[in-house]
């Protein structure tokens, strides 16, 4: 029986860091685990220009999310307007994860639970319930818990919870 593809995959392009890329976050993320690894062949190296048998793809697992790192070259960079978002269950593990994806990141990128770690892909690390405060049904409530948020960089969940309740 052939395995089941995921539907939608989430692609990262870095310049030549695939492999160490994917063996950061499958570090960092209890569930995971690196897959299939390919390697460049003389096809299509007048195009790509990679090292025969050097890294060209890296299938990895966070979480039940699939994920390839691709070896695609300088051309493209990671912005902000795509990120990945850690829900949270307590202070805990948000303290956990800012630390480990924060680590010899971009400090200037880190704002409101956002960070850009050392490879430049954007995270938000967030508490569970941030989104029900931000879409409470009483303005003053979730306007309160904005305020309080807006001050942050890595979040804290108290301070956060404090503000809302007002």
């Amino acid at each position: 029986m052939k395995n089941k593809i995921q539907k939608i995959t989430t692609n990262l392009w870095f310049d030549s860091q695939a492999e160490e890329a994917a063996k950061f976050y499958t570090s960092i993320f209890e569930n995971s685990k690196i897959g299939r690894i390919t390697s460049y062949g003389n096809e299509g190296n007048q195009i790509h220009g990679k090292t025969l048998g050097s890294v060209m793809t890296v299938e990895f697992e966070l979480e039940g999310q699939t994920f390839v790192a691709l070896n695609g070259g300088p051309q493209f960079k990671f912005t902000e307007a795509i990120s990945f978002i850690i829900h949270c269950e307590d202070q805990k593990e948000l303290d956990y994860y800012w630390g480990k994806l924060s680590e010899g990141g971009d400090e200037k990128a880190q704002v409101c639970g956002w960070l850009k770690d050392q490879f430049g892909v954007s995270w938000q690390i967030i508490p569970e319930n941030l989104t029900e405060m931000v879409n409470d049904s009483n303005p003053e409530k979730s306007e309160r818990m904005m305020k309080a948020l807006l001050q942050m960089k890595k979040i804290d969940i108290k301070t956060l919870e404090h503000a809302y309740q007002g």
